[in-house]
């Protein structure tokens, strides 16, 4: 006999045999995967278009500070043509310029030897993981 206060579905599953449950539970798995599926590609798509648009506002802002930089090399050229003739300021500006150019590679090289062997420590453990993979062997 079957309690009344059961919900229906478990009236229905005792109808059924267990092939056709089993076949729905794999519909219903097979339809549940696909919904996750399509819901994480929706969040992804929202998240790679907001990705997006910051990655657009940090090269407009980069543009900016390049146009900025620009500018203040400008202003500093005309600043310096009042004392003296203009070509000599915008040499000045120009030899301004390379000595920031030149620290900024000097410092960017040092940095760059510094991390040459950069999995030094991995590499010296995959030596020794093979070493004893030959010991284990022999």
């Amino acid at each position: 006999m079957t309690d009344p206060r059961a919900p229906e579905v478990s009236r229905d599953v005792a109808d059924r045999s267990f092939g056709e449950l089993l076949g729905e539970l794999s519909s219903d798995l097979s339809r549940l995967v696909r919904q996750e599926i399509a819901l994480a590609k929706a969040e992804t798509k929202e998240e790679l278009s907001k990705a997006g648009q910051g990655a657009g506002m940090f090269g407009g802002a980069g543009v900016a500070g390049l146009l900025t930089l620009l500018f203040l090399s400008l202003a500093l050229m005309f600043a310096l043509a009042n004392v003296m003739d203009v070509g000599w300021a915008a040499l000045i500006v120009a030899v301004l310029w390379a000595v920031v150019g030149g620290v900024l590679f000097a410092v960017g090289r040092s940095r760059l030897r510094q991390a040459t062997p950069p999995l030094q420590q991995t590499v010296e453990t995959l030596k020794e993981d093979a070493q004893w993979a030959k010991r284990q062997t022999s």
